[in-house]
């Protein structure tokens, strides 16, 4: 199948990250456990940064609503230790939290600093985002994964820096991603009309917020990624040299 966004009357092109543009084996298997073996030595490394201490302020508001939902957290003290174990404790759970998001962003911005980290994106990824951009459409990501995370992700690729082809980055702060809402709101900041843009993840529940919201939606279906739910009226694409210019 080949789509075409101008036939779409489509302006821009929001893109989620993760068994979209990125294989999901890169986000599980090389960044995820790269920041929790590195946790605990930032996290002493840094106890008077203020942007550390927002981190672990938004930590703490979502440990209390963990203990009210019965949802069985670690215990969170005082201690290092106790907040590294409930940090872990939601990266098994793969909890899209704002406060854990941000701190992963600042572990892995050491990492691709000093060339421990190298970002893996899909072979058709860096081509289309030039060809789009040649084609005049505005490109924007939305990740649950922080606008620091994302930006170092696209700049640090092993195709090279892309960021100069990106001009949006949009993360929980927005909204969730399952949310009408948030799709909403990137319209807007975009300053385009949701009818405007088309979204591309690999996520239905997503796919299906973004539809509400009144955006186009694609399903990408890469090496790795979950089955999604058959939906008949909506395209699927294997490579992103399915949409066109």
């Amino acid at each position: 199948m080949t789509l075409s966004p101008s036939a779409l009357n489509v302006r821009g092109i929001l893109l989620d990250i993760e068994g979209t543009t990125t294989p999901i084996a890169f986000v599980h298997e090389v960044l995820f456990p790269f920041a929790r073996a590195r946790v605990n030595d930032y996290l002493a490394s840094h106890t008077t940064s203020e942007q550390v201490q927002r981190d672990l302020v938004l930590l703490r508001e979502e440990h209390a609503k963990d203990v009210e939902q019965q949802l069985d957290p670690p215990g969170l003290k005082d201690s290092p230790e106790s907040i590294v174990r409930y940090i872990h404790w939601l990266m098994d759970r793969d909890r899209k939290s704002t406060g854990l998001k941000s701190l992963q962003g600042k572990l892995w911005e050491q990492g691709y600093r000093d060339g421990t980290l190298k970002a893996s994106v899909f072979r058709d990824v860096p081509e289309a985002l030039e060809r789009w951009r040649r084609a005049g459409l505005r490109l924007a990501i939305f990740s649950s994964g922080s606008v620091l995370a994302q930006k170092l992700l696209f700049a640090h690729t092993t195709a090279g820096d892309l960021t100069g082809l990106l001009e949006g980055y949009f993360d929980t702060t927005t909204g969730p991603k399952a949310d009408p809402e948030s799709f909403r709101r990137i319209a807007s900041e975009l300053q385009l009309r949701p009818q405007q843009l088309l979204f591309l993840s690999d996520v239905s529940a997503e796919l299906d917020a973004a539809d509400a919201a009144g955006m186009r939606s694609v399903l990408c279906v890469r090496p790795g990624n979950l089955p999604q739910p058959a939906t008949r009226n909506r395209p699927a694409i294997r490579t992103f040299d399915e949409i066109e210019k």
